[in-house]
């Protein structure tokens, strides 16, 4: 766990939380993001109850391009499957900012603790990780019940299950990638999410590289849903709204990337600060300039309105990009974390044969 000051707090005495997964440290996340999981199902039912009152009234988006569901009633498992995602989306939001504050630049005289911030942070990203499957899994539900009509029982759970849970599996319509991305979303969020608990196996460094690639979850999140909301959901001011709201992630991802907490990932060749870093300067320049760029698409799209959606009048588009494209955007994702590992190991092995051998000289110093 690491204290205020950005360092890492040395792991217990005993030699099973050190060198296995850290359980003490889950359950009471656990029990800390019990408030925040009751405050996240109050907000989705209200979120259930606001779809289900425009189901009502004919001002939904969504049965305006699907009108059989407009018995919210018979399909009330896909409007409480959208109902979690909205709260997923909501909470994946807030867990993304407090990650950010916790290792960015804070404003002068927040009264807001690193601990407190990384303790939200760990909390929230539990909190979200279960919307998120509360989202597919109400999903699969009524995959199921739909697939009733059509299937053996037997053969409609494995359908709804392959539709639901395999990458790829669901072949029609936006979800072709829309879920494809969500998937990889949710499967991503589990290892790069419960990777602190592993800290003490892995190493406190490994820890914080692998932990720098949780944005893309949040990325694959936001594309999720925007992928449907641009398809003709949502139109007007509540899918400008969607896209406004990323310009804050966006900045404050820029800010954390210029300015970073931990002095070892500021952007330097010089001094000790290059020291422990887990990528070269030219790689996190890179990072910042990616930034930048998106910061400045975003502002376009809202400024514009062109986001490359459609509204409801117009006709259905095409998926976009093609399932190669993405499995191959996951393929280099996969090889950078890979590589990024790989780096930070051995910094820290030669890290350790030298003060090894500094401690070797330093013992024979004494001798003589």
């Amino acid at each position: 766990m690491a204290n205020p000051s950005g360092s890492v707090t040395p792991p217990s005495r005993n030699t099973k939380a050190r060198t296995g997964f850290d359980w003490p440290a889950l359950r009471a996340d656990l029990r800390g993001a019990v408030p925040d999981a009751s405050l996240a199902l109050i907000v989705t039912a209200l979120i259930y109850w606001l779809l289900y009152t425009r189901i009502a009234n004919g001002t939904s988006a969504t049965i305006k391009i699907m009108p059989m569901l407009e018995d919210a009633d018979e399909f009330w498992m896909y409007w409480m499957c959208q109902a979690f995602g909205w709260s997923a989306m909501l909470w994946a939001y807030m867990t993304v900012i407090f990650g950010l504050l916790r290792s960015g630049p804070r404003p002068g005289g927040s009264r807001l603790s690193a601990a407190r911030l990384e303790k939200w942070h760990r909390t929230t990203s539990l909190t979200t990780i279960g919307l998120m499957f509360m989202h597919a899994f109400f999903f699969f539900t009524e995959q199921i019940r739909t697939n009733q009509d059509q299937w053996s029982p037997g053969r409609s759970v494995w359908t709804a299950f392959v539709d639901v849970f395999v990458p790829g599996g669901y072949a029609t319509g936006t979800g072709r990638v829309a879920i494809l991305v969500g998937l990889l979303a949710f499967y991503l969020a589990i290892p790069l999410g419960f990777a602190f608990y592993l800290r003490h196996r892995t190493g406190s460094r490994v820890w914080l590289a692998l932990h720098r690639f949780a944005i893309v979850v949040y990325i694959l999140s936001a594309w999720h849903t925007l992928l449907y909301t641009t398809q003709g959901w949502f139109d007007g001011p509540f899918r400008t709204m969607l896209w406004i709201l990323q310009i804050p992630i966006a900045l404050l991802l820029l800010a954390r990337l210029t300015a970073p907490a931990r002095p070892s990932e500021r952007l330097s060749s010089r001094g000790p600060r290059q020291r422990g870093s887990a990528l070269p300067t030219s790689a996190r320049l890179l990072g910042r300039i990616a930034v930048v760029v998106t910061v400045s698409a975003l502002v376009a799209v809202v400024v514009t309105g062109v986001d490359g959606g459609r509204s409801p009048e117009d006709a259905p588009l095409a998926p976009w990009p093609d399932k190669a494209v993405i499995w191959a955007g996951l393929i280099l994702f996969v090889l950078a974390v890979g590589a990024t590992v790989i780096r930070v190991r051995r910094r820290s092995a030669g890290s350790a044969r030298r003060r090894a051998a500094e401690a070797g000289r330093s013992t024979d110093a004494d001798t003589t």
